[in-house]
C-alpha cells in the first residue's frame, strides 16, 4: 500500500535513528544510502536528503558523532549514534506504549495539545509549522498532564463523574472507539479500572516521580491489547511485518504469535476483536506491516488507508 511522502520520511528518519544507534561500528554515508531505502536514485538527492534528516535528528536533540575512519583507504568520516547524546530521563514505557507513543507525536496532531509541551519529549518531535498532521485524534485538556503521569509513575488524584477523588496508579494511556482511556489502578478500591478521560473533572493532580513500582506482567497480562478490546466476534488475523520493524513486533506481541519467521519478513496470528485498535496498531509499521487474512479484515484496513488517501 502507498504511503505518502510525509510517512516515508518519518519511516526513513526512525530508520537512521535506528540503524546508527544500534551499530558496532561506525558507518559512511554510502553505507548508510545502501541500508537505507528512500534517499532517492540520485547523488544529489541523497546528499539532499541524508542531511535534512542529520538536521532533524540534531533538532530532535539526537547528536549525531563524526569519527574520522583512518583504517579505510582514502579516509572518510564514519556516523553513529551514541544514545547517551540523546537519552533523558527513562520513561520506562511497554515497548507498545513506546511505539504509540513515537506515532502519535510523529503522525498524529492532537486536538488542543501544543506542541512544544514536554510530550513531545517522551516520543518524538512536534511538527513542524511547515508539516502537515496526518490525522488529527481529539485532544483533551488532561491528555498531556497523563502522558507525563504515565511516564514518571506519578499517583495521580482526579474527580471522576462529580463522584468525589480518585487516586490512582496510571499504567497507560489508550485510544479506542473514538475516545481516550486511562488504565490504571484505582488504588482505594485496588483494582485495575478503566477511565474515560471526558469524564476526569478538572486538570489532574500528580505526585513525585516514581511514586509506584511498575506493574508486573501479570498485572498488565488484565490490560487488553487496543485490538482486544471487546467489541466485535473475534477473528484470526494474520500480519506479516518486514525488515527491522519485525524485531519490535515480536517483543510486542510475543514469540507465541509467531507462526512464519524468515528472513524478509515475519508472520504473526493475533486474535481479534476491535479493528480500529488493529488498524492503530498496524499503521505504527509504517510501510513495513502488511495484513494477510482474513480477506475481510484486510479489506477494512485498506479501504481506511484509501479513504485517508
Amino acid at each position: 500500500m502507498d504511503l505518502n511522502r510525509s510517512a516515508q520520511r518519518l519511516s526513513r528518519l526512525l530508520t537512521l535513528r535506528s540503524t546508527l544507534s544500534e551499530t558496532s561500528r561506525p558507518l559512511t554515508a554510502q553505507e548508510l544510502r545502501e541500508k537505507i531505502e528512500g534517499y532517492g536514485d540520485t547523488d544529489q538527492a541523497f546528499k539532499a536528503n541524508f542531511a535534512r534528516d542529520k538536521r532533524e535528528l540534531r533538532e530532535l536533540g539526537i547528536e549525531i558523532d563524526l569519527i574520522d575512519l583512518n583504517d579505510v583507504d582514502p579516509p572518510e568520516q564514519g556516523y553513529r549514534i551514541n544514545r547517551s547524546n540523546y537519552a533523558l530521563k527513562d520513561p520506562e514505557l511497554e515497548p507498545d506504549e513506546a511505539a504509540a507513543l513515537q506515532l502519535a507525536v510523529s503522525l498524529v496532531r492532537l486536538d488542543g495539545v501544543a506542541g512544544g509541551d514536554d510530550l513531545w519529549k517522551i516520543g518524538g518531535a512536534a511538527p513542524t509549522s511547515g508539516g502537515e498532521a496526518r490525522a488529527a485524534l481529539p485532544g483533551d485538556p488532561t491528555l498531556a498532564v497523563l502522558f507525563g503521569a504515565v511516564a514518571d509513575r506519578q499517583i495521580t488524584t482526579f474527580g471522576y463523574r462529580s463522584s468525589g477523588p480518585r487516586e490512582v496508579e496510571p499504567y497507560r494511556l489508550q485510544f479506542a472507539r473514538g475516545r481516550w482511556y486511562l488504565i490504571a489502578r484505582d488504588r482505594q478500591k485496588d483494582e485495575e479500572r478503566q477511565f474515560r478521560l471526558h469524564r476526569i473533572d478538572g486538570v489532574p493532580q500528580v505526585g513525585g516521580r516514581h511514586g509506584f513500582e511498575p506493574p508486573t506482567d501479570e498485572v498488565l497480562a488484565h490490560v487488553p491489547d487496543p485490538w482486544r478490546i471487546p467489541d466485535t466476534e473475534p477473528v484470526t488475523a494474520r500480519l506479516a511485518v518486514h525488515g527491522p520493524q519485525a524485531a519490535l513486533a515480536r517483543r510486542m506481541l510475543g514469540e507465541a504469535a509467531v507462526v512464519d519467521a524468515g528472513d524478509d519478513r515475519t508472520i504473526f496470528e493475533l486474535e481479534v476483536t476491535h479493528v480500529d485498535g488493529f488498524r492503530s496498531f498496524v499503521l505504527g509499521f509504517l510501510e513495513h506491516a502488511e495484513v494477510l487474512e482474513p480477506p475481510e479484515l484486510r479489506g477494512a484496513v485498506v479501504e481506511w488507508l484509501e479513504a485517508m488517501a
